[in-house]
């Protein structure tokens, strides 16, 4: 094994892909890092170092002996060392399974590509956070403290209605989970809106062992699976002075707000009071609001800025390089196709990327992997 220092932090492993191909998992003095489609099958995983003295699960990981050797070289080394090569340590074959997994639904969490453009189907987010839950509490030997991946009454709390409304469906594979969470939430004493309901319905629940074969080959064909994409409606056919597409950075913007496809921000130059304004609309999905997202438009020297509306809407008051509002005329007059976009806040993301992410994102609904989680079962099931 070799160690690497980089600004005062130690770490181990290959070199991972940049956000957001990478799987992070924060552990008690360290981060795990996994590249979430590793070309070369092994899921090569790096750990870097926090605080090392708090990592006192290291030993799970790479042994008793491993840990020692590895405290010992850190500690003795000097002030910046470029890498220490450490002979006969290495990661336990198993070792770090479970937290790759754990990494990857956190990863769910924040980059699955849902479009209904693309057909990539959506993430039940209440059966997602419920087995990382799960998750989470089986591995608590790795959170020793709070981290920011550590919080279980977090992950639950907001779920309880929903959860109660997947009982409803006597899906076996839900109500085993289900039941889980509602022992897990009574050891650790969480809660929230919903859950003395979802109690009740477990109660009231068919035991899964007198439930049907049909539904336990269920088909998934449920609305609160499917992407809630809002209907593109698009721009008005005339009357614009320019018009245009953009595509939204993923990393630049909230989770479970927007279409995850390219091209899904329409752009217009229209006059309103004989001035020119950018009339903006980004195309939505799933049950969080647009609402306070920043929008910016820039064409040359004219610029125009505001925030979306929850539908993703916005009009922009553009303004030329002195900040006087832009007239009519001199709208006509502009050279619209330098136009350029921006949802979110700035970021360098490629649309290779994107397309990366979509591709294995595809790859799993098509034949769901050994570590697919139960959201993403029911979303394969949801094509067919």
């Amino acid at each position: 094994m070799r160690l690497v220092a980089d600004s005062g932090l130690w770490s181990t492993g290959p070199l991972v892909a940049p956000t957001p191909l990478v799987a992070v998992l924060e552990v008690s003095g360290a981060v795990l890092s996994w590249t979430i489609d590793d070309p070369s099958g092994t899921a090569a995983t790096q750990l870097t170092f926090t605080d090392l003295t708090r990592a006192d699960w290291l030993w799970r990981l790479l042994g008793e002996s491993g840990h020692v050797t590895l405290a010992a070289a850190v500690d003795s080394a000097p002030d910046e060392p470029a890498t220490i090569e450490l002979t006969g340590v290495d990661l336990l074959p198993g070792s770090v399974d479970r937290l790759r997994r754990l990494g990857l639904g956190h990863w769910l969490r924040r980059w699955w590509p849902a479009s209904d453009r693309d057909g990539i189907a959506g993430l039940d987010r209440a059966l997602l956070d419920a087995e990382i839950a799960v998750l989470t509490a089986a591995a608590q030997d790795f959170f020793d403290d709070d981290t920011l991946d550590s919080d279980v009454g977090e992950l639950l709390a907001p779920h309880g209605g929903a959860l109660a409304a997947h009982v409803d469906g006597k899906d076996p594979r839900i109500i085993e989970l289900v039941r889980a969470c509602v022992d897990l939430a009574d050891e650790i004493g969480a809660g929230g809106l919903g859950w003395s309901e979802l109690s009740a319905a477990l109660d009231d629940s068919t035991e899964p062992d007198q439930v049907t074969r049909d539904l336990v080959i269920t088909t998934g064909r449920r609305d609160d699976y499917a992407l809630a994409a809002g209907p593109d409606k698009g721009l008005p056919a005339s009357g614009a002075i320019a018009r245009g597409v953009g595509s939204i950075k993923w990393g630049a913007v909230p989770p479970a707000v927007f279409d995850a496809a390219e091209n899904t921000v329409n752009w217009s130059i229209e006059v309103a009071d004989s001035a020119a304004v950018a009339v903006v609309r980004a195309a939505t999905s799933g049950p969080d609001p647009a609402a306070g997202v920043a929008v910016r438009l820039v064409s040359g020297s004219v610029r125009g800025a505001g925030l979306l509306d929850a539908d993703g809407r916005a009009r922009l008051p553009l303004v030329d390089a002195q900040h006087r509002p832009m007239t009519e005329s001199a709208a006509w007059d502009h050279d619209w196709p330098t136009t350029a976009v921006t949802i979110g806040v700035d970021v360098d993301e490629t649309p290779d990327t994107r397309e990366r992410i979509r591709h294995f994102a595809r790859a799993r609904l098509d034949r769901p992997a050994n570590d697919a989680f139960l959201a993403e079962i029911l979303a394969a099931e949801s094509d067919y």
